[in-house]
């Protein structure tokens, strides 16, 4: 049964970094999506902030800019009710100079009544994260918000432990949203609802039935467009501290006590804990050829654009288990699939093809199911083959997939924080990943292209990376 729609308070929306890279490409975009859906507050504003001395016109025109080129285009929707809500409040903002944002909040909560709720997105670079987080207590702007803060939460343990006494000083932890596009896929959430929701899976989902699971996030992009921040970051915190881990919790966590948002986000920080530290043993680097000549890389930069990774979950269920993760740029393909590959059945059949039994999740797009299976070829003969079958999960009766960012900005507004990150889980994902990331090993070279270094397929057993298997490509170029 579908939920009732819940009327939302009203809402002074800030936008830090309003006119940047990601503010841009996809915090607009969902905004006005929401629009579209008829999911936002009946009374809203959204004010950008930035350094800039940019007019409430010239900010609506960069917006209207930003949705003709990464959509939804601003005629197929309430452009002109969206663009009268749009403000825009410059001289940057800090502790000792709030520049004009606080004088333009004012008058758009004048212009809404009584007191609305404030968001304070920060789509900035990390290191502005607390000083802006400080600056918001110092002018009284952390009364009555929630505060989203985009990844990556800290570069390291002590720079996370630090940054969150930054933000605990002046919030307190239900008024803050770390997000995590990953945790708002539709298929992502399916990882859950698929599991607990059906007697088919729920009683196999455990180290006696599963004999591995891969999460593999290849890319075919390019780095080229943001070299310089990919280069002070890389791989392992681009993709796999922030994303993979959490995704890979959604899989091995135990049975929440329910579907809640605090049951959840506790079952899934739980199982984090439970994460064994990755040591050099256990990753692959590669960095691809020619990324040291691109603009704004260092020639000797040791910067990894590939990572794979054999990870272990000591808990009871999972012990023994292997989780295979595998994401990096220049790739053959791009996809972002979770395989949960089964173990064969004791009977009295024999000759099983390979890889006949797997369950798989595609979080790409509005997202989909797969299932593999043994059958019978059809004819006069007993031969077995596999049989696969593919369920979008937009075509499910009733449906209306949402994007990611438009989902978990959604939840914001609903004060829903059960798809973010929690304090506890993120402290567990550096202690898992910190002794690696303060020493990397060497990245090793690997052709644009290609399904990674060799070394990569070794790191995956003899089952290999199901992805490269079923293109029949190996580490060749496609």
């Amino acid at each position: 049964m579908s939920e009732p729609q819940r009327v939302l308070a009203p809402t002074v929306f800030v936008l830090f970094g309003a006119t940047g890279d990601l503010a841009r490409r996809m915090v607009l975009p969902a905004f006005y999506r929401l629009a579209q859906e008829n999911l936002l507050p009946p009374d809203w504003r959204l004010i950008g902030n930035g350094r800039g001395d940019v007019s409430h016109e010239d900010f609506q025109g960069r917006v209207r800019e930003a949705l003709i080129e990464f959509g939804p285009h601003p005629d197929e929707g309430p452009w002109d009710e969206f663009r009268s809500r749009l403000r825009f409040a410059g001289g940057g903002f800090g502790t000792d100079d709030p520049g004009h944002l606080i004088e333009v909040i004012e008058e758009a909560e004048k212009d809404l009544g009584a007191d609305p709720q404030r968001v304070h997105y920060l789509a900035v670079p990390p290191t502005a994260f607390g000083p802006l987080t400080e600056a918001l207590g110092e002018h009284g702007l952390a009364e009555r918000s929630r505060v989203v803060y985009e990844k990556p939460f800290g570069v390291s343990l002590d720079s996370f432990r630090a940054l969150d006494t930054a933000v605990h000083n002046v919030l307190d932890e239900s008024q803050v949203f770390r997000i995590d596009h990953f945790l708002g896929k539709e298929a992502t959430q399916d990882l859950h609802v698929v599991r607990f929701a059906n007697g088919l899976f729920s009683r196999v989902w455990d180290a006696e039935h599963i004999a591995e699971v891969q999460i593999d996030v290849p890319e075919t992009l390019d780095v080229a467009d943001r070299a310089s921040f990919y280069d002070g970051t890389g791989a392992m915190l681009d993709m796999v501290v922030t994303h993979l881990f959490q995704v890979a919790a959604e899989v091995a966590m135990e049975p929440p006590a329910s579907l809640s948002a605090e049951d959840l986000a506790a079952a899934r920080e739980e199982v984090i804990g439970c994460f064994r530290p990755l040591h050099a043993d256990d990753v692959v680097l590669g960095q691809f050829d020619g990324y040291r000549d691109i603009d704004g890389v260092p020639g000797d930069s040791r910067t990894e654009t590939f990572v794979a990774a054999r990870m272990w979950v000591d808990t009871d269920r999972w012990r023994g288990v292997p989780f295979l993760l595998r994401t990096g740029k220049q790739l053959a393909q791009s996809r972002q699939v979770v395989s949960l590959v089964f173990r064969d059945p004791d009977a009295a059949v024999h000759d099983l093809p390979e890889m006949g039994n797997v369950l798989s999740f595609d979080l790409a797009g509005t997202g989909g199911l797969g299932l593999s299976l043994v059958v019978k070829q059809p004819g006069p003969t007993i031969n077995l083959g596999t049989a696969h079958t593919d369920l979008s999960l937009a075509s499910v009766d009733g449906a209306d997939p949402l994007p990611p960012y438009v989902r978990l900005i959604h939840d914001v507004l609903l004060g829903d924080r059960s798809l973010f990150t929690r304090p506890d889980g993120l402290e567990h994902v550096w202690t898992v990943a910190g002794d690696l990331v303060a020493d990397k090993p060497e990245p090793l070279p690997y052709p644009r292209g290609s399904w990674g270094p060799d070394a990569a397929e070794q790191l995956a057993g003899p089952t290999g990376w199901l992805l490269s298997r079923s293109n029949g490509i190996g580490n060749s170029k496609a």
